[in-house]
C-alpha cells in the first residue's frame, strides 16, 4: 500500500488502499488452490499493476500517469523479493517509513494520524486499530476519512518531510511504532498470541529513525531498546502447543541474547538526552526483567520505583496496572491487592481483562478462592485472544470447578472501555 501511495500522490491513498486490498483477495482465492509463489511481494504487485491500471482509467486525474505507474510496479515485482526493506544508499528512501511521516502530516489530527498509520503500515484493520485505541469501531473509520481528507486538501507530497519539520512528526511516528509492537506483542484477538511481522516492522522502522542526526533522539534509542529487550522473550512466551507461558514460568533459556545484547546497548546510549521519556522508563524495566536471572532474583524494588516515576509521568492506569504486579513481590498480594482496589482508573480499567486477572491471582494468592473465580470470569469475559482465554480458563480451574464456555460471546470494541490510548501489556509477558 505504501509503494501504490507513493505512485499515485498522498491524496489518493482511498484509491492506493482499495488496489492492495484487490491485490491481497486475489491472493486469497488463487494461493490455496496454485501454493504460493516463489516471489509472493512480486506476484501481489503485478496483480495490483492491472488491478491498478483499470483504477487509473477510471480517475482521469490519474490517467496520463499510467504507464509510468505500471512500469515501475513491473520493475518493482522483478526485483522486490531482494530489496524489500533495504536502502543502503538512502534509509529514509523506506517507502513504509515515507507512509508513516506523510500519515503523520500536522494537517491531520494526532488521533487520526495513529489511526492512518496503524492502517496503512500497520496492515490493522479498523477492529484492531480500535481495540489499540480502546475505541468504538465508528470513530476509528470516521478518524480515518477525516485523515485521507486532509492529505487531499492540503496536496501533501509523498516524500519525507523537509528537515526542520521532522521533530514536529516525530513524537507521532513513536506512537503509532510503539502500538504496532504492542498490537503484535500480544494480539487482541485470533489463535495466535504473536504478530512477529508487526513486531519486527516496528523495530526495522524504529532503527531507520537512527540512521539520521535529525531523527536519533534519545528517546527514539530508548524505544528501539524496548523492542529488542520484548522481541528477546518471544520463543519463550509459547510453548510446544502455542499455549501462553508468563514470564515466571518462561524458559530463560530461550531467550534471545542477541537481541538482549542490542537492547542493552541501545538503552545505554539513550541516556545522554536531556529528558526521562516514557519510553526510557519502560526499557529500564524491560532490562531489568532481561538480564534477571530468575523471576525470583529480578531487582522487584528497582521496577516499583521506575513505575512510580512512569505513572507520575504518564498518569496512565494500565501503568499503574502493571505497577501492581511488582509491588506484590516487594509487598506481597494483600498489600497488592489494597492497592489494586484503591487505584484512581479503576473504573477506566473495569473492561479491561488484564485488571481482572491480576485481581484473580491477587484472590487466588490469598485463599479467596470464590472471589478470584469471579475476576477470573471477568477477565475471560473481556478477552478476545484465543490463547490469552484458555490460559485464563486454565487458571479459573485451579480455582473453581471447569465452568468455562470458551465458545461465549466476547465482547465488541465498544465494551473495550477507555483506559488510555497507550495500553501497555508488555509486561505481562
Amino acid at each position: 500500500m505504501a509503494v501504490l501511495a507513493r505512485l499515485f500522490g498522498a491524496g489518493h491513498v482511498d484509491l492506493a488502499e482499495d488496489v492492495a486490498q484487490e491485490a491481497l483477495l486475489a491472493a486469497l482465492d488463487y494461493w490455496p488452490r496454485t501454493g504460493v509463489p516463489a516471489n509472493p511481494p512480486g506476484w501481489l504487485l503485478q496483480v495490483a499493476r492491472r488491478k491498478a491500471l483499470d483504477a487509473l482509467r477510471r480517475e482521469r486525474s490519474l490517467a496520463e500517469r499510467a504507464p509510468a505507474i505500471a512500469g515501475e510496479l513491473d520493475a518493482l515485482a522483478e526485483r522486490r523479493v531482494h530489496t524489500a526493506g533495504s536502502h543502503a544508499d538512502d534509509p529514509f528512501a523506506d517507502d513504509q517509513l515515507q507512509m508513516m511521516f506523510l500519515a503523520c502530516h500536522p494537517a491531520i489530527s494526532p488521533d487520526s494520524r495513529v489511526a492512518l498509520t496503524l492502517r496503512t503500515v500497520g496492515g490493522l484493520g479498523i477492529g484492531e486499530i480500535a481495540r489499540a485505541f480502546l475505541v468504538d469501531e465508528r470513530a476509528v473509520a470516521q478518524r480515518l476519512v477525516r485523515a485521507k481528507r486532509a492529505l487531499r486538501q492540503v496536496h501533501a507530497p509523498f516524500a519525507m518531510p523537509a528537515q526542520g519539520e521532522l521533530p514536529g512528526r516525530l513524537d507521532a511516528v513513536l506512537d503509532v511504532l510503539y502500538l504496532m509492537f504492542n498490537e503484535g506483542h500480544t494480539a487482541h484477538e485470533g489463535e495466535a498470541l504473536l504478530r512477529r511481522d508487526l513486531c519486527h516492522e516496528a523495530l526495522r522502522l524504529a532503527e531507520l529513525l537512527l540512521t539520521r542526526r535529525e531523527t536519533a533522539a534519545t528517546r527514539v534509542r530508548a524505544l528501539a531498546s524496548l523492542f529488542c529487550l520484548h522481541a528477546s522473550r518471544f520463543d519463550a512466551r509459547t510453548d510446544a502447543a502455542a499455549a501462553l507461558v508468563r514470564l515466571p514460568d518462561q524458559d530463560r533459556a530461550r531467550w534471545d541474547r542477541r537481541l538482549i545484547a542490542r537492547g542493552l546497548r541501545h538503552l545505554e546510549a539513550s541516556a545522554g538526552g536531556p529528558v526521562e521519556s516514557a519510553y526510557h522508563l519502560e526499557a529500564a524495566i524491560a532490562a531489568c526483567h532481561a538480564v534477571a536471572p530468575s523471576w525470583d532474583a529480578t531487582e522487584w524494588p528497582r521496577i516499583v520505583a521506575l513505575y512510580d516515576r512512569l505513572v507520575a509521568l504518564t498518569g496512565s492506569p494500565v501503568a499503574a496496572l502493571n505497577r501492581i504486579v511488582a509491588v506484590r513481590e516487594v509487598l506481597g498480594p494483600a498489600e497488592a491487592l489494597r492497592q489494586l482496589e484503591s487505584l484512581p482508573h479503576r473504573e477506566q480499567l473495569a473492561r479491561y481483562h488484564l485488571f481482572h486477572g491480576v485481581r484473580g491471582d491477587l484472590l487466588a494468592a490469598l485463599g479467596r478462592d470464590a472471589d478470584a473465580a469471579a475476576s477470573l470470569r471477568e477477565a475471560l469475559r473481556f478477552s478476545r485472544a484465543e490463547p490469552v482465554r484458555r490460559h485464563l480458563a486454565g487458571r479459573l480451574a485451579a480455582v473453581s470447578p471447569p465452568d468455562v464456555d470458551l465458545t461465549a460471546p466476547r465482547p465488541s470494541s465498544t465494551d473495550a472501555g477507555r483506559a488510555g490510548r497507550r495500553a501497555n501489556r508488555l509486561d505481562q509477558g
